[in-house]
């Protein structure tokens, strides 16, 4: 059964989509009041369906700090219609907006093709990172079943990437997590993607590490 998270303050209209997603086996944990709902544990729920009109604090920031520290599923819910509402809430990691009033039954449709797509990219993460196999103790990586052979820099940045499969990591996130690297500058990190990167193609014709412009490094 899927767990979803309701930030509402309406309670009567929270109530009404509970109980119908509740007959489609969705619980629904209803909270109005939005600074209680800012230190719930989202890792206990697949979604979160978000007002923006809230008592004392916009819906735009409850969630902008659900971004911060979690990639959980969220869905705008709200009678604000206008253009800027919407791209705001995208821009800033709603992952679908939603205008008042709504059929119940588009709820749920967004709601499982949204909770879909997720499931798929983390079936398919998970699935591409078999690809790679950290080995602790020869500090040394697999690609495909063949030892990289790389040096202790190489071996620290690319435990790093691979550990944060599919996520950008900063350079100074890699400098950070690699004491080997003795430049603080980011030269030697980019002499060193570019070993690694040497050190996979002999096995793939796929980029693995890409770089992203002023954010830094991640494994695709």
């Amino acid at each position: 059964m899927l767990n979803i998270l309701l930030i509402e303050d309406d309670l009567e209209f929270a109530q009404l989509i509970s109980d119908f997603l509740l007959a489609r086996s969705i619980k629904t944990v209803i909270e109005d009041d939005p600074f209680k709902a800012l230190v719930y544990k989202l890792s206990e729920y697949d979604l979160v369906l978000l007002d923006l009109g809230l008592p004392g604090i916009d819906g735009l920031e409850i969630c902008r700090e659900f971004r911060k520290k979690s990639k959980i599923p969220i869905i705008i819910s709200s009678a604000r219609s206008a253009t800027t509402d919407k791209v705001a809430a995208l821009q800033i990691g709603a992952d679908d907006y939603l205008p008042k009033p709504y059929d119940p039954d588009e709820l749920l449709a967004r709601i499982t093709s949204l909770i879909r797509r997720v499931k798929d990219f983390e079936e398919e993460k998970r699935d591409s990172k078999k690809d790679f196999e950290v080995d602790d103790n020869a500090r040394d990586i697999k690609y495909l079943e063949n030892y990289l052979f790389l040096t202790e820099a190489e071996f620290e940045v690319c435990k790093t990437l691979v550990k944060n499969y599919g996520l950008i990591v900063s350079k100074e996130q890699l400098l950070y997590s690699s004491p080997s690297i003795q430049s603080s500058n980011g030269k030697s990190l980019e002499m060193i993607i570019s070993k690694i990167r040497q050190k996979i193609k002999p096995f793939s014709n796929a980029t693995h590490i890409v770089a992203s412009r002023g954010r830094g490094y991640r494994i695709v």
